[in-house]
């Protein structure tokens, strides 16, 4: 019918195989139970087998199913039950179709095929639906992590992992310009701008041939590189004129804030720190918090302060408007010994949307 397979995320292990079966009459099937990562490659749709009132089971399958509405790809529910929780939660978790417990494995394979290719017409219809679908997942898990780090509370790894992964198929798949275009249609902002700055980095990587290890790093750091202006003042942040020399000053605070925000969690080792910390830093010292110059700025900082820098010039601002790809290089190659001149030159073809797509 098409690449890829179908997805069946379920608790139950003894028919676990059984359903696999049926469903592999439409493509082939991975199951997974509650908690285990994503297998490579691109599913075409995902079937839940789960219990939808086990607190512990929803939690595990959580980073999945942010996976399976990044994608776009629909979802149907096998549920226990039809009551109105039951069902709230099905369509919570992001499934387009919740069939009873009383369902033949003949009316499951319909109705997913059905879904499939209702999917597959509005893909055709839509070029960048799948993007947008990214776009609009990798929004609200930074929101969702922002809105932690505001209250103080712990940031949750697992939607870092899930927006990290969500940036690296979207560039892949799209590439940095048609992200950039449908993250610039959300709320202006540092949501946006972080959303930017780690497409930028899943572009950068793939142009220099990262590992997808390394990728995952520095996307990564990119997403959380600003992570400290969540405790800024939103008058600060969102003022729509210059900043007075004492916003300034509260506004430059935040790479300390975020790096020692994040030093108090479990889970973020010392090059995360650093680029938090270091990534308004310059080569030539002039940079801030610390005036680090040189060799005291690691290649992490070098990198997503490029893709930092390139986004804000790049971004309409409450203050000013955007200029455009070449502008925004141009300006760069001026600020001279500030920047590292060879992965300068090296990212130009991202910052003209030129690059090809990552590494999958």
């Amino acid at each position: 019918m098409r690449d890829g397979f179908i997805l069946l995320i379920t608790d139950e292990p003894r028919t676990a195989r059984t359903l696999a079966g049926s469903l592999a009459r439409l493509l082939p099937c991975i199951a997974l139970l509650p908690g285990e990562g994503l297998p490579p490659g691109r599913f075409q749709a995902a079937v839940l087998d789960v219990a939808l009132d086990d607190a512990a089971i929803l939690a595990g399958i959580r980073r999945a199913m942010s996976r399976v509405r990044a994608r776009g790809a629909p979802c149907l529910c096998l549920a226990r039950d039809l009551s109105p929780v039951t069902l709230a939660r099905a369509r919570a978790l992001g499934a387009a179709q919740v069939l009873p417990p009383t369902a033949s494995q003949a009316e499951l394979r319909a109705t997913l095929l059905a879904l499939i290719e209702a999917e597959a017409e509005a893909r055709a219809a839509e070029p960048l639906r799948q993007a947008r679908a990214q776009a609009a997942e990798a929004n609200a898990l930074v929101s969702r992590l922002f809105q932690a780090a505001a209250n103080g509370v712990a940031l949750s790894l697992d939607d870092i992992d899930a927006g990290t992964e969500i940036v690296l198929e979207a560039i892949a798949e799209a590439g940095i310009r048609a992200w950039l275009d449908v993250i610039r249609t959300h709320e202006i902002g540092v949501y946006q701008h972080s959303l930017g700055v780690a497409g930028y980095a899943g572009a950068f990587a793939g142009l220099l041939g990262f590992r997808r290890h390394d990728q995952e790093r520095l996307v990564r750091a990119a997403l959380l590189h600003d992570v400290g202006k969540a405790r800024i003042p939103l008058a600060i942040l969102n003022k729509p004129s210059s900043l007075s020399a004492e916003e300034m000053a509260v506004m430059r605070r935040h790479p300390v804030i975020g790096a020692a925000l994040l030093a108090r969690q479990p889970g973020f080792d010392a090059e995360i720190l650093d680029v938090v910390r270091h990534h308004h830093e310059m080569l030539d010292g002039s940079g801030y918090p610390d005036g680090l110059r040189g060799g005291a700025i690691g290649d992490l900082v070098r990198l997503v302060t490029i893709c930092d820098i390139c986004s804000a010039l790049t971004e309409r601002r409450p203050y000013r408007a955007p200029i455009g790809p070449a502008e925004a290089w141009a300006a760069m190659d001026r600020m001279g010994q500030k920047l590292d001149r060879q992965l300068l030159a090296a990212f130009r073809p991202v910052a003209m949307g030129l690059a090809a797509a990552a590494v999958p």
